[in-house]
């Protein structure tokens, strides 16, 4: 069979530098070849006094070739791509800035996820001001669902609306009710509005001067609209409920000038505690804001994070803290304490590891043993970010609760069982019998290579699981046909392990075998230990040996 030349082989070298030299030897001058070196015909022109003529190239080529070319300006300025991935967690003032970005108290630039609830109050607010007219607004829903700011949004909008329209703006006055000494001081605010510089004198209590205002047809004129945001509003509840009463009352006034926007919790505040209200059919509008969902806590944290000119959280894990957030309450500041708990761990597992280890890479970076399989596994340029096993530590010790506790205590074949559990019934059905999940438990330690126990040893963990609430067994002769249900949520087997094989993998990589159960991330680990796939619906069980 003919041998084929390599182009490594000195006869191949010989014959190419024979062809230089004669390329070299002519000058530049003559016709070039068609088959030429790219480096001999640079040298060539180099030593050439004469230059050739220019070859037309052809439109594809004038374009690449162009300094305005998409590939040439990315060349020239990789800033703008390197910058928004490239971050230090190490520097204090990126740290400081990334802290801030998700911090309660840090108002964003943009309320996004509450334009429709904005827009309602906002309309209620223009037809009181317009027509000159006293009306109350309610503006219930849970903690962290964005009433406070949306309504600090709308009472901006309220002002510059007016001035655009020519009206003149009402009077603001904002406060919480908690900061308050006694209930009845608010009345004394709204107449410190009205008559900044008159004291009441005698017996007559604020409340009576503000209903005497009200009743009066010159006050009408004389005075602006004012826009009152009672925050806390749940606060004013008292035992005979007069000073909540009586504070929307003012409302009801013929002369009123009172725009009242409450904020609370209580969704039905209004039903409960302003029952005359309805009666006399001065029942106030009511906003509700409902909790936040994953895409919309998910849509949220990205714009906070927009203002940062790096990235600091990977993707996966703002998706794990949204739908954990949103499955648990739906409070946004819930998922923003978290995202700090999780920037705080990275910092500590930084600190850990520069002060334990002395290892450093080439610009000076430490790199601990916890995390050096993390970092093989994950792209370097993620390595510093807040990945998706920070996360999960961060909602664990957000989120921990005495179930996920005792999950993450068992022994692991009694893990092992519930996840046998969750498999079973993800078909639909509710129970089973100590025999049939015994074949489910089988099945899945001979995929993974586990040893299984004997159906006495089985019965026995069944009762003890029993015993701490996991499991709900029935009444029977043979331990085989008692009645087995699962008693606590399938989320919270899978939140309780999926944290334990997150804190496993950076923190403890080489001990014992663990189970994990995970919806959308699980971690295939394919170095020095082996890693068993049982999937099953849209849960993964991982065996790490």
């Amino acid at each position: 069979m003919p041998a084929i030349a390599d182009r490594s082989s000195s006869p191949f070298k010989a014959m190419l530098a024979a062809k230089s030299c004669e390329l070299a030897g002519s000058g530049g001058c003559c016709t070039p070849q068609k088959r030429r070196l790219r480096s001999d015909t640079v040298a060539a022109a180099k030593e050439s006094p004469v230059s050739t003529p220019m070859k037309l190239k052809s439109p594809r080529r004038r374009l690449d070739s162009s300094p305005s070319s998409p590939a040439n300006r990315i060349k020239k300025d990789p800033s703008e791509k390197t910058l928004k991935k490239c971050w230090n967690p190490r520097d204090v003032e990126q740290m400081r800035a990334v802290k801030e970005a998700v911090h309660v108290s840090t108002a964003p630039s943009t309320v996004v996820c509450r334009e429709d609830e904005q827009k309602r109050v906002l309309d209620f607010c223009k037809a009181c001001v317009q027509q000159e007219k006293a009306g109350s607004l309610y503006a219930c829903g849970c903690p962290g669902t964005g009433k406070s700011l949306s309504m600090e949004l709308v009472k901006q909008q309220v002002i510059d609306w007016a001035k655009m329209e020519g009206l003149q703006p009402p009077e603001v006055l904002a406060m919480n009710c908690t900061s308050l000494a006694n209930t009845s001081v608010i009345f004394s605010k709204i107449l410190g509005m009205h008559q900044p510089k008159k004291k009441s004198i005698g017996s007559t209590s604020p409340l009576q001067h503000l209903q005497n205002l009200y009743s009066n047809k010159q006050a009408q004129s004389s005075s602006k609209m004012m826009l009152i945001i009672a925050d806390e509003l749940d606060y004013l509840i008292t035992r005979d409920r007069a000073v909540l009463h009586d504070l929307f009352m003012l409302t009801t006034f013929p002369f009123s000038r009172c725009i009242l926007i409450g904020i609370a919790n209580s969704i039905d505040l209004a039903d409960r505690f302003l029952p005359r209200l309805q009666s006399l059919n001065c029942k106030p509008m009511v906003v509700t804001f409902r909790a936040y969902s994953k895409d919309q806590i998910l849509s949220i944290l990205q714009e906070r994070l927009l203002v940062l000119p790096y990235i600091v959280f990977h993707q996966q894990a703002l998706e794990l803290c949204a739908r954990k957030v949103a499955a648990a309450s739906g409070d946004m500041r819930k998922a923003l304490s978290v995202c700090r708990s999780a920037l705080e761990i990275l910092e500590a597992e930084l600190r850990e590891s520069a002060s334990n280890t002395g290892l450093t890479s080439a610009e000076g970076d430490f790199v601990s043993p916890q995390t050096a399989l993390a970092h093989e596994v994950f792209p370097s340029q993620e390595n510093n970010t807040v990945r998706i096993d920070h996360m999960a530590l961060a909602l664990s010790k957000t989120f921990r609760s005495p179930i996920v506790d005792t999950i993450q205590s068992l022994p692991q074949h009694q893990q092992i069982i519930l996840c046998s559990a969750v498999k079973y019934f993800r078909g639909g059905k509710k129970d089973t019998t100590v025999g049939e999940l015994n074949k489910s438990y089988i099945d899945i330690c001979k995929s993974a290579l586990i040893p299984p126990v004997g159906i006495l040893e089985f019965s026995s963990m069944c009762r003890v699981l029993n015993d701490q609430g996991l499991f709900k067994l029935g009444q029977s002769r043979d331990d085989k046909f008692k009645r087995v249900t699962l008693k606590v949520d399938e989320a919270d087997i899978s939140f309780a392990l999926q944290v334990q094989i997150h804190h496993y993998c950076t923190d403890n990589i080489l001990s014992s075998r663990v189970i994990i159960v995970s919806y959308r991330y699980p971690f295939i680990w394919n170095r020095e230990f082996v890693c068993l796939g049982i999937v099953f619906s849209n849960t993964a069980l991982l065996v790490i040996a």
